[in-house]
């Protein structure tokens, strides 16, 4: 009896460590190709900041409004996947790669850039949302992965460095049709939950009450009012097993492309 069991605890053990070497052999393969999918990317499209026109459209004053706005040149991209709707940078972070939207929010939480399987996954827009035609809250989700790729970096916010310099406090989103800036107003660390991804209210007072929950679980104090007038972009991703990272930033500046 001794050695049967002992011949299945070592039967067990073995297979937990296979099991393991496999997954962390995986996570390798999985960070390898989405880096070099991002290097190639990059390499490939023409990102460029541009000065203000007269297209250029103040939504509210801040002391951000300076930053330029981010102009992305999409033929490439789309010509390797029909879903790509947007480009997103956060400044002193590893964000700044094109975004994509299908008609769930499962599929690229497992699929690459182009498409093929990965845990990775990539960086998308709710399905419920329209980046030309903006919610008042817009939703943008991504995997926090270890090696800093995806939203991985996005907890860099809570950074010293990151908030001593007003000029990060912006996320510059570039679509087909509008290039858009935002001001951070509000980043948190929370259980996993549901309750800051509505994208439309039914009355003023409702969303109110939405913007002083998401403002007061804020870290950092920004010092940003926001207002029932103000369209947001929410940013989410994982922090650990239990809990969610998110930032909000309300819109300051967009242009229409022509």
């Amino acid at each position: 009896m001794k050695r049967i069991l002992s011949i299945i605890l070592l039967i067990f053990f073995s297979s937990t460590m296979l099991f393991s070497l496999i997954k962390i052999i995986n996570w390798n393969v999985d960070n390898f190709n989405t880096s070099k999918k991002i290097e190639v990317l990059k390499e490939s499209t023409k990102v460029e900041e541009k000065q203000d026109s007269i297209y250029t459209n103040i939504v509210t004053q801040s002391d951000n409004i300076e930053s330029k706005l981010l102009q992305v040149d999409f033929t490439n991209l789309l010509a390797q996947n029909s879903e790509v709707v947007g480009w997103i940078n956060i400044p002193d972070t590893k964000i700044d790669y094109p975004f994509v939207q299908t008609n769930n929010n499962n599929y690229y939480l497992y699929h690459s850039f182009d498409k093929s399987w990965n845990d990775a996954g990539w960086i998308f827009l709710d399905y419920r949302n329209s980046i030309n035609e903006l919610n008042t809250n817009t939703i943008i989700y991504g995997h926090g992965r270890l090696d800093g790729t995806m939203f991985g970096s996005l907890k860099n916010t809570m950074n010293d460095e990151w908030l001593s310099n007003k000029g990060n406090h912006v996320v510059k989103i570039s679509s087909i049709s509008y290039n858009y800036l935002f001001e951070v107003f509000s980043i948190y660390k929370i259980k996993t939950t549901n309750d800051y991804l509505y994208n439309n209210f039914q009355t003023s007072t409702e969303y109110n009450s939405f913007l002083e929950k998401i403002t007061n679980r804020s870290l950092y104090n920004f010092n940003v009012e926001v207002t029932t007038k103000d369209k947001i972009v929410t940013l989410s991703t994982c922090y650990n097993n239990t809990e969610k990272f998110v930032l909000h930033a309300k819109l300051i500046k967009q242009e229409k492309r022509y």
